[in-house]
């Protein structure tokens, strides 16, 4: 099987994750330990060199959705797959989030999150498909904004296959 064509690659994709830990440490620099909630399975990569780069006090919790049920074709239905486990009240907490489509699912997120009381909820995402969005949803730290190319490597994934990848690349669902 042959690589799919680099959209973005491996350099400029920690050069990228390293300006957002540096902003992110900065911004909560005052604010105690924060929660990073990784949003799986996609973020799990983008999640482990995000906070090994930042200098702040954090702690890490995973969160799994689902919303294509299969294929490349949004359901347009998300549900919860796994919650937080730990106690987030009264915590600041981070979403970090591998892909931002349509919102829907970050939508989802906040609304499940905020019903844990935290003491702030703000949102990364490695890349962004600005002209796919249906709701309007916050996102405070943004990696890449991208065309509405199927994207896999650095964690995601089509069909579960290329998600280990250094890079960010194209793939064509249809094939």
């Amino acid at each position: 099987m042959s690589q799919p064509p680099v959209l973005i690659s491996e350099d400029g994709i920690q050069a990228r994750v390293a300006d957002l830990a540096a902003q992110i440490s900065a911004d909560y620099e005052d604010k105690g330990d924060i929660v990073l909630i990784g949003v799986l399975k996609g973020a799990f990569i983008f999640l482990s060199d995000l906070s090994r780069r930042m200098t702040i006090p954090r702690t890490i919790e995973f969160i799994a959705v689902s919303s294509y049920a299969t294929g490349s074709i949004s359901s347009g239905a998300v549900r919860l797959v796994m919650d937080v486990r730990g106690n987030i009240e009264n915590r600041h907490v981070l979403i970090v989030e591998d892909i931002v489509d349509t919102g829907h699912t970050l939508k989802y997120l906040i609304g499940i999150l905020e019903s844990h009381r935290p003491a702030s909820i703000r949102t990364c995402a490695l890349l962004r498909k600005a002209e796919s969005a249906e709701v309007d949803v916050p996102i405070d730290y943004v990696g890449f904004d991208i065309g509405d190319e199927w994207v896999v490597g650095y964690g995601l994934d089509f069909a579960e296959h290329d998600r280990t990848l250094p890079y960010l690349g194209i793939v064509d669902p249809e094939v």
